[in-house]
């Protein structure tokens, strides 16, 4: 059974021959560490050396793909110069959706995907994640700043349908036009949003069925209806909306924040396993960074045996200089082993 195979049999919930592994999407300081451990020049290199079977090319961030004629970025107008997520962003006083008609929204019309057969080819035999990260949720906090626009899940709803309205479209008219280009060389869309803290969701579990939860469904129904699987990325504790996720046919959720609140792996095994699958698990806040190899090894081994036919991946794509590569190694040749 070859990379691309396995992922789609595990993420389908059928039988592999053993997990996957991914290694994640290193942080650039990262790399140069990892290349004079394992002896490689390339990124692709080191991933064929860790058996990596998984290969995220995200078109709006490895293509420069929009093409605005006076050069602005698809969601910088006003936000270039916020530095947290808490500092109010442009739209974060307006108070009527007529005060918003002239910010300058982003348009499908201006992406260009010339060039993709290139950009996939050195990826022959492996699974590959794609789409627009459609992450709307974040784009919504930078424009209006994260007080302004949870409060407006409450107080401004008109208000605030609109703008994710506008914001969701052009997301799902990116991914159309994408898709028409991209066809069968990509296996999944791959979108995220990072709705949990440490301990809970950002926002109630109302709003998140009103505000978030239906484009969810759109989005995911939109990668279906093209043949695609479907990986929802979220960061923190999303345990209470895992099984709405579920029910609108999400295929595979990572990242699994293994040190956030019910996002163990036996607790999700015992609530989930078998009604969708998972990828990543393996603790980047603690284990990875401080633990050995042998310990990684051992907690691998652990939550193998609690999710069984899964994707071995840090808990975290972004795996940071402090990890030591011992410890990526460790994770790489647990995934080689049999199924529990």
């Amino acid at each position: 059974m070859n990379s691309h195979d396995r992922i789609k049999t595990i993420i389908a919930g059928g039988k592999p021959d053993r997990c996957g592994f991914w290694l994640g999407n290193p942080h650039p300081d990262t790399w140069p560490i990892l290349h004079k451990y394992f002896g490689t020049e390339t990124e692709e290199a080191l991933r064929r050396k860790l058996n990596d079977d998984f290969r995220w090319v995200c078109p709006q961030w490895e293509m420069n793909c929009y093409k605005e004629p006076h050069g602005r970025e698809m969601f910088d107008v006003g936000l270039s110069k916020k530095t947290s997520l808490s500092q109010p962003g442009p739209l974060a006083n307006a108070k009527t959706i007529s005060e918003i008609k002239d910010y300058h929204w982003p348009d499908a019309k201006y992406l260009d995907f010339t060039g993709w057969d290139k950009k996939i080819k050195p990826y022959e035999g492996v699974y590959i994640a794609s789409g627009f990260w459609t992450c709307f949720y974040h784009n919504l906090m930078d424009m209006f700043g994260m007080e302004s626009y949870l409060m407006n899940m409450f107080l401004n709803k008109e208000l605030l349908h609109y703008v994710t309205d506008k914001v969701c479209q052009f997301y799902y008219d990116a991914n159309e036009k994408f898709f028409d280009v991209a066809g069968d060389t990509i296996d999944a869309m791959f979108f995220g949003n990072d709705f949990g803290t440490q301990l809970d969701l950002i926002c109630g579990l109302p709003q998140f069925d009103e505000f978030i939860l239906p484009w969810f469904k759109k989005f995911t129904k939109q990668a279906h209806d093209r043949g695609y699987q479907t990986i929802l990325h979220s960061c923190g504790s999303v345990f209470k909306v895992i099984d709405r996720l579920i029910d609108m046919e999400t295929d595979c959720l990572h990242p699994l924040q293994a040190k956030a609140a019910n996002m163990n792996a036996e607790k999700l095994a015992e609530n989930f396993k078998g009604k969708i699958a998972f990828l990543g698990g393996i603790d980047t806040q603690d284990l990875l960074v401080n633990g050995t190899p042998d310990e990684v090894k051992r907690d691998v081994l652990r939550v193998k045996k609690a999710l069984g036919s899964f994707i071995i991946s840090p808990s975290h794509e972004a795996v940071l200089p402090n990890v030591p590569p011992e410890n990526i190694e460790a994770m790489a040749d647990l995934s080689l082993r049999e199924l529990i």
